[in-house]
């Protein structure tokens, strides 16, 4: 299968491209914006079945021509993409600046959405897009002080996911959504110190492999929390 994981230089995007690679006949295009670490995930492949192509989401809208051209270059069609880019600042609604906030929606919001634009014409029937959200964008769910543009960033998301189920079903392309719960990932830490997930990278990373490769037979438009209790 050619999959790309848009995100995939740390956390649960790292493990699951690791995983994916385990199966010599898969062939995986990793983004991000580490260029370092890309080549050390690309690089250390057993199968070599990894490609990386550097990405920065705050500035896709002068890279789309570019980055269709290289992913073409790579891969002539997509089976599943895997949008896991994300960015998790702490901080009280009135503190953020509008362009920190707009920095948190770009990188997780219209940044995947642009690159699922991009990529739309290199996929056919029986594709999967799978976008990555959050309980605190599941409505409903309990929220948190300080997660606001987070939040509302990652319902976005969510809500674009059951948008585009509709619009692309018609070309046998499924689109589902994972709103995830805790998981011990640096940019948890990062941002909760001293606290512990109930989940680990690599544990979230083996569900989301095996959804994103199979769930499309049972789902579609769906945004389905992922979490023990509440996060």
């Amino acid at each position: 299968m050619n999959i790309i994981v848009n995100g995939g230089t740390r956390g649960i995007g790292r493990e699951i491209v690791i995983l994916l690679a385990q199966e010599k006949s898969n062939k995986i295009l990793v983004t991000g914006r580490n260029g370092k670490i890309l080549e050390q995930i690309s690089s250390g492949a057993k199968h070599k079945n990894i490609s990386a192509l550097k990405v920065d989401l705050l500035k896709f809208d002068s890279q789309q021509k570019s980055f269709l051209k290289a992913v073409s270059a790579v891969i002539k069609s997509v089976d599943i993409l895997i949008n896991t880019a994300g960015s998790l600042v702490v901080k009280n609604f009135m503190k953020f600046s509008n362009e920190k906030a707009r920095e948190m929606m770009e990188i997780n919001f219209f940044g995947p959405a642009s690159v699922i634009r991009s990529l739309r014409s290199l996929m056919k029937e029986g594709a999967h897009i799978l976008n990555i959200s959050s309980m605190g964008g599941y409505q409903g769910s309990s929220k948190y002080r300080g997660l606001s543009y987070y939040s509302a960033s990652k319902a976005a998301i969510s809500c674009l996911s059951e948008c585009l189920a509709l619009e692309f079903s018609g070309s046998g392309i499924s689109v589902n959504c994972l709103a995830l719960g805790a998981v011990q990932t640096e940019m948890f830490e990062e941002a909760f110190p001293g606290k512990k997930a109930p989940v680990s990278a690599k544990e979230m990373a083996e569900f989301i492999v095996d959804f994103a490769q199979t769930g499309n037979r049972f789902f579609n438009g769906k945004v389905l929390p992922v979490a023990i209790g509440n996060p």
